[in-house]
């Protein structure tokens, strides 16, 4: 059982264990990507990210600390340069492991360490997904904008032709109810005159016969 235990021996001595992991340290900073065991790749995260922290700081303690881990000038050329030049903005989680399945022959779980910062397809396929999804809403933003207007524009014509269609039909009601009314004030006025005509003819003849007498 496990039991508090802290330090995976990796069934090895101490200073075997010590040799392996600077080897992979060595491997890592040099590559940037090494394939290795699952259990070997968790001891050399732990073994390997306390110096890439202290490769931010470009100072001759560092430097000394650095090198009697790693025991190689190249290395810290390599790590105290282009590697902190990358990994200066990062506050940690300088590695990643990625699991690659069993290995063949006797089944033990393999994986892929590598430093974060250097993988290059994972940090296009970042950058190119946030410009896309940036572009998407923008352009979601002005749609919606510009639909509005455009429903609104199509609206106004329609309020403005109904008043023009009432004022149109109007007149014509008008002129149709009014045009019998006034055709018959004009063939009641004759009647009226030749009725009162025969009336006036007739007082005349009686005065007329009154003057004879």
């Amino acid at each position: 059982m496990r039991h508090g235990k802290k330090v995976n021996h990796l069934g090895r001595t101490s200073s075997h264990r010590k040799a392996l992991l600077m080897n992979l340290a060595n491997a890592l900073i040099t590559h940037k990507r090494i394939k290795t065991t699952v259990a070997k790749a968790k001891s050399l995260r732990i073994y390997v990210e306390p110096l890439l922290n202290r490769g931010k700081v470009d100072t001759t303690h560092n430097r000394r600390i650095v090198f009697s881990y790693l025991q190689q000038k190249e290395v810290i050329t390599e790590l105290f340069g282009p590697v902190a030049a990358k990994i200066g903005d990062r506050a940690g989680g300088y590695t990643r492991i990625i699991r690659l399945g069993e290995r063949y022959g006797d089944a033990a779980e393999m994986a892929m360490i590598e430093l974060v910062d250097f993988n290059d397809l994972l940090l296009d396929d970042k950058k190119a997904g946030g410009a896309k999804k940036k572009r998407t809403r923008r352009s979601g933003k002005s749609a919606d904008a510009a639909a509005k207007p455009a429903a609104k524009k199509e609206a106004a014509p329609k309020t403005e032709e109904a008043p023009e269609a009432v004022v149109e039909e109007t007149p014509t009601a008008e002129v149709v109810e009014t045009a019998p009314a006034a055709e018959e004030t004009v063939a009641e006025a004759p009647a009226a005159e030749e009725a009162q005509a025969p009336e006036a003819t007739e007082e005349d003849d009686t005065t007329k016969e009154e003057g004879k007498a």
